[in-house]
């Protein structure tokens, strides 16, 4: 996680530090040995990459960098989540104090919900998940595994979920049926301010939350229908 001292994460010699360390004489002494040395350097507002780095040690400095962002996504997710769960109203003075952005972490955390820990695909980054989000759990899978086949972008990604839709044969009555939908616009005018708030768009934001009311529907019914069964004894 954070670390005081220049630190090296591995053979590539890229090391780590705070803005903190780099202030004390001593440690920052020890930062610029590491930069003669050839290590990669981070602080709270650069990276300090030493003259003659070989391509090798660029490159993996590069793939360490893009796994801590990929993973901070989740980590920040998380820890919303957990607050938000554990300590009511409490857990904003935490966000302040951490001096992080309540909408970032919105997003963060949204996506956090709709992955457990164990679907998470370690292949494949934060914004590959925030891509499929909003679909149903058996799309967001499908989706997911064509990535992890195919070696998909982020944007790749999307464009094969938008071409799937435009390409998708739909029925004449069930598309008639969407477009004569009728919604009061205070109503309408609420969805959107709660889809803005959630950090996602309006499309998207229904489509996640019908499935989340229809899925609590469905297991209710389901509970209900084995709890009857019980009853009378089948």
């Amino acid at each position: 996680m954070l670390m005081d001292a220049p630190h090296d994460i591995d053979s590539s010699r890229t090391a780590v530090s705070n803005k903190t360390s780099l202030s004390n004489p001593m440690r920052r002494r020890a930062a610029l040995d590491a930069a003669q040395r050839g290590q990669v350097l981070t602080t709270q507002v650069s990276l300090q990459i030493p003259d003659g780095l070989n391509f090798d040690s660029w490159e993996r400095a590069g793939r360490q960098l893009a796994g801590l962002v990929n993973s901070s996504a989740w980590w920040l997710g998380d820890w919303l989540v957990y607050g938000k769960d554990n300590y009511g109203d409490r857990y904003e003075v935490g966000i302040r104090a951490a001096g992080l952005k309540y909408q970032t972490l919105r997003n963060y955390a949204w996506v956090s919900r709709r992955f457990d820990s164990r679907r998470r695909r370690a292949m494949l980054s934060f914004q590959h998940h925030a891509e499929v989000a909003s679909l149903p759990l058996n799309e967001q899978e499908h989706w997911l595994d064509s990535a992890e086949e195919m070696k998909w972008t982020t944007k790749q990604l999307r464009n094969a979920i938008q071409n799937a839709r435009e390409g998708a044969v739909e029925k004449p009555h069930e598309t008639a049926a969407v477009r004569r939908l009728e919604v009061p616009d205070q109503r309408f005018r609420q969805w959107r301010m709660a889809a803005e708030r959630s950090g996602t768009d309006l499309d998207a934001w229904v489509v996640a939350t019908l499935d989340r009311a229809a899925e609590r529907t469905l297991d209710q019914g389901e509970a209900f229908a084995a709890a009857s069964r019980r009853e009378v004894g089948v």
